[in-house]
């Protein structure tokens, strides 16, 4: 992975943006050393997407099989104070 400073990346959102979209590139954007955000191509975004939607399903699926009492959700919300 490429890391840049915020200020190239202000100066050069074009061309990073090319750099992702045609040749795959991932780059960070750093300000003061602390990395902030990635400019990532659009299909590592959609592979993370799908793969949190796995986990939440799988999670979901693991969580309806737990055995004890079930709590009607307008009950939780007013636990919860929703």
């Amino acid at each position: 992975m490429h890391t840049v400073p915020i200020s190239e990346a202000r100066d050069n959102l074009a061309d990073l943006g090319n750099r992702a979209a045609f040749r795959g590139e991932r780059i960070v954007v750093e300000r003061r050393g602390k990395n902030l955000f990635a400019i990532v191509p659009v299909e590592d975004a959609e592979l993370l997407e799908r793969l949190e939607d796995e986990a939440d399903i799988r999670l979901a699926r693991e969580a309806l099989k737990e055995k004890g009492p079930n709590v009607p959700w307008e009950k939780l919300k007013k636990d919860l104070g929703l």
